[in-house]
């Protein structure tokens, strides 16, 4: 049977008011209309449901059983669709983020804090981990979206950039680097380095960013936790190239900051599956998390990368 919503719709109404023209002021629809509309309905039903008079609409033996199951079925299907409606604006329940080290420390806990206050019916759940864990706990959909370095091109994730930020230099005090405003990329030819290792988006950046600056250095440690970096250096093992989300510095500790020349950037992105929509909790945090990376970047851009 090929009838519609509309019809039946049509239909309720004249059951309701025994009139065409009464159903038509109800739902707004001209009498011509509604008989139009009934005579399509009993035609693709093959039976009578009114029997017609000059004065007034009555329903026939098949009309009355019609109208009495099709209209709490009607009434239910409008309720549910609301429901479905009103979903779209619901910001409660759980949220699933997961995202690496540094990110976690340094920007997660000002997106929580945010979160809570503006949907306090919202639950974040972060999960902190290396940056190849996140991707895949967000592919396995173990969470609702992740915070992660530029992961390149990807034919299964939607990504979206939300922070740009500079590499910068780790050394001692006594560091013959220590004296000059900016050290140049070039300047590490030779030098020991400490690095974290491949579970950081970042370490694929640095080694691309040495090999395109003609650096050879050596590698001294390659460690897992980006906090490691601080007492490695401090000891004199080598120097550090981090990133600047990697600040701010233990207190009290022999080690200064200086920026790298030329600026290379690391990107941070939100991402989530490809061709999947975020439930509205979801995408209120998504949000949030934007908003808090737009924050950290008007702060810097009034203090400069160094004001912490």
């Amino acid at each position: 049977m090929n009838y519609s919503l509309r019809q039946l719709r049509v239909f309720v109404a004249v059951a309701r008011y025994g009139s065409f023209s009464r159903a038509g002021e109800a739902i707004g629809l001209s009498q011509s209309a509604v008989s139009h509309s009934m005579k399509e309905l009993e035609a693709e039903m093959g039976v009578r449901l009114l029997d017609r008079t000059t004065r007034e609409v009555v329903l026939t033996n098949a009309g009355l059983s019609l109208s009495k199951r099709v209209e709490p079925l009607l009434d239910e299907l409008h309720a549910m669709l609301l429901d479905t409606r009103s979903f779209g604006t619901q910001h409660n329940g759980r949220v699933r983020i997961a995202s690496s080290q540094t990110i976690s420390a340094q920007l997660m806990p000002q997106c929580i804090a945010s979160g809570q206050t503006q949907y306090p019916d919202i639950r974040v759940l972060l999960r902190d981990q290396a940056q190849q864990l996140v991707l895949s706990s967000v592919r396995n959909a173990e969470v609702d979206f992740g915070i992660v370095i530029d992961p390149g091109q990807s034919t299964d994730l939607d990504c979206e950039p939300i922070l740009h930020e500079p590499f910068l230099l780790l050394c001692r005090e006594d560091h013959p680097f220590a004296a000059k405003p900016a050290v140049e990329w070039t300047s590490l030819n030779g030098c020991k380095l400490v690095l974290q290792d491949y579970a950081s988006g970042s370490r694929i950046l640095i080694d691309g960013a040495l090999k395109a600056q003609k650096v050879k250095a050596e590698i001294a440690q390659e460690i897992g936790h980006p906090a490691t970096l601080f007492p490695m250096v401090e000891a004199g093992i080598g120097i550090s190239v981090l990133p600047a989300l990697a600040l701010p510095m233990p207190e009290g500790s022999c080690l200064v900051i200086k920026p790298l020349v030329p600026e290379i950037n690391r990107v941070l992105m939100l991402v989530k599956r490809k061709n999947r929509s975020l439930s509205p909790a979801a995408q209120a945090i998504w949000q949030v998390v934007k908003e808090q990376a737009d924050l950290l970047r008007e702060k810097r851009s009034q203090q400069g990368v160094f004001g912490f």
